[in-house]
């Protein structure tokens, strides 16, 4: 079931634990204040509401992981990402899940 779910977001493990490794461009698309409760490392806070305005900064970059605290902000983000162009999109699920890929490098 869990697998299920990870593949509706579009989020398939392996492929996100190697853009990981590979340095992704990781985005917390969470509030300010979720972000302030800390985050994953590397990362830095668009949150949803603002990526629209924010393609310039993700525009250039090769891959990009966003993540959130359940996975569907971050389910948002990648549509609105992918809506404007930008198709190096994976959607990495919870802040956890990126937090723990992370960890076991």
């Amino acid at each position: 079931m869990i697998g299920l779910i990870k593949n509706m977001l579009g989020m398939e493990n392996t492929q996100l634990t190697e853009a990981i490794k590979q340095g992704a461009f990781l985005i917390d698309v969470r509030t300010p204040a979720e972000f302030a409760g800390g985050s994953a490392a590397g990362a830095v806070n668009i949150p949803l509401d603002k990526i629209g305005s924010q393609l310039s900064k993700i525009k250039n970059k090769s891959k990009v992981v966003v993540f959130c605290k359940s996975g569907m902000r971050s389910m948002q983000a990648k549509n609105i990402l992918e809506q404007n162009g930008i198709i190096n999109v994976i959607n990495g699920g919870t802040v956890n899940d990126i937090i723990r890929i992370q960890n076991a490098k």
